[in-house]
């Protein structure tokens, strides 16, 4: 009877999806706090705090810097921010970076952005960057 019980509830679960195997090794961070606050700062400092453990732990990690936070985009580059150091690390640790083209235009960041951050200009969704994209190659979304 239990083993007939258990083959019910594990048809049932798997009915609803609840049995189906989430993917757990890639995770996209968007970055959408500005830099001219404390908040803002609070929630850069998280962004890459979470890319640093996820990353230094095997997981993929993409940082999009999109809406006010295309400001942290050319910020994070500064050798004298403060989070320069942390930046730097999760680079080295093979992460991957995108910036909104639409929103680094509106907030006039794009002007200030050097060759090399221009290339991380995207716009595959409306001149934003595309979460379908990231969710369709496995990815988690967290939005801070």
């Amino acid at each position: 009877m239990k083993k007939w019980l258990f083959i019910m509830l594990a048809c049932t679960l798997a009915g609803l999806g609840v049995a189906e195997e989430i993917p757990k090794d890639k995770y996209a961070i968007v970055l959408q706090a500005g830099n001219e606050t404390n908040e803002g700062m609070a929630r850069a400092i998280h962004a890459l705090l979470y890319a640093t453990e996820l990353a230094e732990n095997g997981y993929q990690v993409v940082l999009i810097f999109d809406g006010a936070g295309t400001g942290w985009a050319n910020e994070l580059r500064k050798p004298e921010n403060q989070l320069h150091k942390q930046y730097l690390k999760i680079q080295e640790l093979g992460m991957v970076e995108e910036i909104c083209d639409y929103c680094a235009e509106q907030f006039e960041v794009k002007e200030q952005l050097p060759p090399r951050q221009r290339a991380l200009l995207v716009g595959g969704y409306e001149g934003h960057p595309s979460l379908v994209k990231w969710i369709e190659k496995g990815y988690r979304i967290i939005v801070l």
